[in-house]
């Protein structure tokens, strides 16, 4: 029980910006980047009909891009239409790269917001989790 609290506070404490120099006075230990979080949506001025016409190579190019292991997850967005990927790189510059490189993307339909994500770093508060002295 009191793990799940500690861990329950931790994914809490990430979600406000909890740090440890806050908490203890110190820098927080930063955790690498391990995968891109791409949010897709189609750009103003495009009628769903352009982008169905795309649409067939767009799918085709990123199942190759799946079946490489270059996208880890793909997921649609609820509310409006769009993707989300998780991507298996780890600098945003690739990955941007990579998304305009398909269909919608050469022809200017569709622009991603790129986030590097990472380890859940305020799992370090947890108790046992600190350095030894």
């Amino acid at each position: 029980m009191k793990f799940a609290s500690a861990a329950a506070l931790a994914v809490v404490g990430c979600l406000v910006g909890f740090n440890s120099a806050n908490a203890q006075g110190a820098a927080m230990k930063t955790t690498p980047t391990t995968k891109i979080l791409a949010i897709g949506t189609i750009n103003p001025g495009f009628e769903q009909s352009q982008v169905r016409a795309v649409l067939p190579e767009e799918v085709r190019e990123t199942v190759e891009l799946y079946l490489d292991g270059k996208i880890e997850q793909w997921y649609s967005l609820q509310g409006k239409p769009g993707v989300a990927f998780i991507i298996n790189v780890t600098d945003p510059a690739v990955a941007h790269e990579m998304l305009e490189k398909l269909p919608l993307g050469k022809a200017h339909m569709m622009s991603f917001e790129l986030i590097p994500i990472g380890p859940l770093n305020p799992l370090r508060f947890l108790q046992g989790m600190q350095p030894k002295p």
